[in-house]
């Protein structure tokens, strides 16, 4: 549901002259460090300029470490997450192919639509239910019986906040020859990611969430397995556009031109790549463990149940019911007009019934945690709900340990 904004004509004019700064806790976009504000003034250089290339080969040595691989395919595609998604799968999916994909998500949901546009693939559909992560013996069961060409998974589920365990999937695909990409557009950054020691052959993710970085750019990355099944293909990729050689040719010292890089943004991306390692990766990956863990010791101090099974929480995203009799639009909408904080409702069947908060990058802070809670306990009690107790005091107890 939109969010009506309820103000006299001349604040609604200011307001798009001079967009108010909000406290970003949907699960994306996040906050972004004054650095990487800094950077978006930079002066622009053409997309050929020396200085510019010497960039694109610094923000690929920054992801390659964020990402934890060696994969010299290592990039950012200069569109959404989405594009990132469609990429991997028009890439490595030929006519006569199979994927199986793990749906327990909108997400993964999204994956299924875009396979189901594919000319002769065939899409295998393997569900659980959204706040459970996909069994791996039933998982395991559909790869040996239809033997696919890829599986696809959701990394971190922001429908539902549940992260999906990795380990072994690989060598499940290496059982049958197969390719395993994931979605990690919730979750690189935000919690463990290892690439190559979990064997991933295409992971994505997107600038603006964990990174904190602005939104319009994918990073990806690919293994060389991948790489080389993709210049294998017996028919060209269907988009010109998301032909993922012609991006790591660009990328790469060939600089075969493909498009116009926003380079802007690249200079974001690489400050905000900067910001990750200079934090430190472990410590950065500890640092969103810690408010989550406040977060959720609040929303239960309050009454709230949450949603995801609590063995396979996303780190990143946490998903909470609205109590009974509770307007989950109308409270998010308080929290945007009178606190200026922004969460994110539910999806699916959930559109009414839940929030969606994100512990991100620069917004994964102890202060936005405790203003949250102190804003979203005035907002129930504004709806005829009562706090059982203080969500603030616990929080500040998970963060006094």
């Amino acid at each position: 549901m939109a969010i009506r904004i309820k103000a006299p004509v001349a604040d609604a004019v200011d307001r798009l002259t001079y967009p108010p700064q909000r406290v970003l806790m949907a699960p994306g976009p996040s906050n972004i460090h004054p650095r990487v504000l800094q950077a978006l003034t930079s002066p622009l250089l053409g997309h050929k300029d020396p200085v510019f290339l010497s960039i694109m080969d610094e923000t690929a040595a920054l992801l390659r470490q964020v990402f934890q691989t060696e994969n010299r395919a290592t990039f950012a595609l200069p569109a959404t997450g989405g594009s990132a998604m469609e990429a991997a799968l028009i890439n490595l999916l030929q006519p006569g192919d199979t994927v199986v994909i793990g749906r327990s998500g909108f997400f993964a949901d999204r994956m299924v639509g875009i396979a189901r546009r594919l000319r002769d693939v065939h899409v295998v559909a393997v569900d659980s239910a959204w706040g459970s992560p996909l069994d791996y013996d039933v998982l395991a069961h559909a790869v040996r019986e239809h033997r696919p060409r890829v599986l696809a998974v959701v990394h971190g589920e922001t429908s539902t906040g549940v992260e999906q365990p990795l380990r072994d999937l690989a060598l499940l695909c290496r059982e049958i020859d197969a390719y395993l990409v994931v979605d990690a557009v919730a979750s690189l950054g935000g919690t463990s990611l290892p690439v190559d020691d979990l064997g991933l052959d295409v992971c994505y993710s997107g600038s603006q969430k964990c990174l904190s970085a602005p939104p319009g750019l994918a990073p990806m990355t690919l293994s060389d397995r991948a790489l080389l099944a993709i210049e294998q293909r017996s028919v060209p990729v269907g988009s010109w556009y998301l032909d993922l050689i012609l991006h790591a040719r660009f990328w790469d010292t060939e600089r075969i031109y493909h498009h116009t890089a926003p380079v802007l943004n690249i200079f974001a991306l690489r400050e905000a790549l900067q910001l990750v390692l200079e934090e430190g990766l472990e410590a950065r990956l500890a640092r969103h463990r810690l408010h989550a863990r406040a977060l959720r010791a609040g929303l239960e101090a309050i009454g709230l149940r949450l949603f995801a099974d609590p063995a396979h929480r996303l780190t990143p995203v946490t998903t909470v019911f609205a109590p009974p009799d509770v307007s989950a639009a109308e409270v998010r909408e308080l929290l945007l007009c009178d606190f200026n904080i922004e969460i994110a409702g539910g999806l699916g069947e959930y559109v009414d019934r839940m929030w969606r908060i994100g512990i991100m990058g620069h917004s994964a802070q102890r202060a936005n945690v405790m203003l949250l809670l102190s804003a979203l306990e005035v907002a129930l009690r504004r709806q005829g709900f009562t706090p059982h107790a203080s969500g603030p005091a616990a929080a500040d107890t998970v963060y006094s340990q």
